[in-house]
């Protein structure tokens, strides 16, 4: 049975990710800050969804996340979705203080790292790693400057690791703008429904992790 981690599970894309991985019969090992929203998704989608809540920062967590992952047996897949918007409204560049560069950088590039070298034992050798980055690494936008470092440095770390280990698919993906918590954070007062609900994204992940193209960054519009 394929299986599954994903972190950032509890709403939004990873919780469209879930749903449809579950529903094409894969085991999901989840977490996210948050108990009861990791509850209302293993309980709506049953026993193959297995959750921990914590932080994906925290290297223990890491650790025990990986620990339940394994024991639905080898990782075959391995989705880095929790992020780190850094504010609401985001800070400029001269505004973002020490501490808050610290926790996007420790949650959106350092926590990846450490999972996927937490999960090392127990990940197939042709595993796919998909780490989530936004066109915000690509391109640069005023109050975005810590958030796109570190989606940046993420889309860097994941073409080392493709090129460092050719046999497994590693993939950094921008999946657009949607309408999620997070984006609404990061314009705090403004309309966004406008933006396609997350599910809509959903197929170009499958697509990458069915049908395994090179490795390297895709834009989930592009996919699909």
């Amino acid at each position: 049975m394929p299986n599954a981690i994903v972190t950032g599970g509890s709403a939004g894309l990873g919780r469209a990710l879930i749903t449809e991985l579950v529903s094409a019969g894969w085991t999901v090992t989840t977490t996210a800050r948050t108990s009861a929203a990791l509850a209302e998704v293993a309980d709506r989608l049953g026993e193959r969804v297995r959750w921990l809540a914590g932080d994906v920062a925290d290297p223990d967590h890491r650790d025990r996340l990986v620990r339940l992952a394994a024991e639905a047996g080898p990782i075959t897949l391995l989705i880095n979705n929790a992020s780190e918007l850094g504010g609401s409204p985001q800070p400029q560049l001269r505004d973002l203080d020490a501490d808050t560069f610290a926790r996007i950088l420790a949650v959106n590039l350092i926590a990846p790292l450490g999972l996927i070298n937490a999960a090392r034992p127990w990940l197939a050798p042709d595993a796919v790693i998909i780490n989530l980055s936004s066109d915000a690494a690509a391109d640069h936008y005023p109050g975005w400057g810590g958030y796109a470092a570190s989606k940046a440095g993420l889309d860097h770390l994941t073409a080392t690791l493709a090129a460092e280990e050719p046999d497994r698919r590693w993939f950094a993906v921008d999946p657009g703008d949607l309408r999620t918590a997070m984006h609404q954070a990061a314009f705090p007062g403004e309309d966004i429904s406008d933006r396609p609900l997350p599910e809509t994204a959903v197929p170009a992940f499958l697509r990458l992790i069915t049908n395994r193209p090179a490795s390297g960054r895709y834009r989930a519009a592009e996919v699909a």
